[in-house]
């Protein structure tokens, strides 16, 4: 299944950030809602600025119409206000995006452990993002980096416990 665009998407002054402060407000929030569900719908996680940028998701090239750099890095510093977007350098260019923060993704491992019996079992971190048993689970073929945010979330709550077996990494769930 395609991506569903908003009717903003395709409306040419929502590429641009308005100067009104209650209109920029509510277009900055539907730009907020609309990178969460377009990165939750392509499963990204991690991503570059000036990509981003050139991508649909900031270029309508059917309306001939992209947001400026600037006003990108105002989105996502938005974003990152809400908690949904950490940046990974210094010089602002790749960031972490939080679809679903690290804690919500712990929730949902721990959910499908408990559905299927496998408290006090010991997975690699390979296994629950790209093993056979997480297929067609949610966070089947998550980014390493959340996993472990949510693993360490899960391990605050004594739910798991990460842990290093021979070079790799792993995690009991209790």
């Amino acid at each position: 299944m395609g991506f569903e665009w908003p009717w903003q998407y395709n409306f040419p002054p929502f590429f641009t950030l308005q100067p009104n402060v209650d209109t920029r407000q509510k277009q900055l929030s539907a730009w907020s809602s609309l990178v969460l569900s377009y990165c939750r719908q392509n499963k990204l996680y991690t991503m570059n600025l000036m990509e981003i940028q050139e991508s649909p998701l900031f270029n309508n090239k059917k309306i001939q119409r992209k947001l400026s750099l600037e006003s990108v890095q105002v989105v996502l510093e938005e974003l990152r206000k809400k908690g949904n977007l950490e940046w990974i350098d210094k010089n602002k260019s790749r960031f972490l995006i939080m679809w679903r923060r690290p804690d919500e993704w712990g929730k949902v491992i721990y959910q499908w452990v408990s559905k299927n019996g496998m408290t006090n079992s010991v997975f690699t971190l390979y296994e629950l993002i790209s093993g056979d048993d997480t297929e067609g689970e949610e966070f089947h073929g998550l980014d390493e980096a959340m996993l472990l945010r949510s693993l360490e979330a899960l391990q605050q709550e004594h739910k798991a416990e990460i842990i290093t077996l021979n070079e790799s990494r792993g995690v009991k769930f209790f």
